[in-house]
């Protein structure tokens, strides 16, 4: 079958052999869009400002992947931040992360995080967590446009 999902996905992840990994398991997954990467929080806000005031050459993500440690900006403070943005805030972030601990997972769910996956230790283990991921977030969950996120928006401001 020759279907591709045309979907935006960002990774925030500052670890470069994490980074290919990554991408190779979402081009098994037939998305179409190679996925926008950010080394850390700061370049991906940057990005995120830059969609946010139309710039025609960035699009907001339909799903953001982030990892916890990255240096700099950590992956908790860029959900924080966000999250307080209401062009922003409406746009699923799933933590992917080598961290199993019980206080990160609470504190990102707190935080809002739309999940929470603890990174597989395997290429095979990453392939079926990638399958899983987009299955749910593309096939499974409805989803509206962000030109729709934004009328939205303009009528709560009203």
């Amino acid at each position: 079958m020759d279907y591709y999902k045309t979907v935006i996905i960002m990774l925030v992840e500052d670890d470069i052999g994490d980074q290919k990994l990554i991408k190779m398991s979402l081009k098994e997954q037939r998305i179409a869009n190679a996925p926008v990467v950010a080394g850390s929080g700061e370049e991906a806000i940057e990005y995120l400002e830059k969609c946010k005031a139309g710039d025609p050459e960035n699009e907001l993500p339909d799903l953001i992947l982030l990892d916890l440690n990255m240096p700099g900006m950590g992956g908790k403070e860029f959900l924080k931040k966000i999250k307080s943005d209401p062009a922003l805030a409406a746009i699923p972030v799933v933590i992917l992360t080598t961290s199993d601990s019980d206080k990160d997972i609470l504190e990102s769910f707190r935080l809002q995080a739309a999940g929470y996956i603890k990174k597989p230790v395997s290429i095979d283990g990453l392939e079926e967590v990638m399958r899983t991921l987009t299955d749910y977030w593309f096939t499974l969950c409805r989803h509206t446009s962000h030109a729709t996120n934004k009328q939205v928006s303009k009528c709560f401001n009203c």
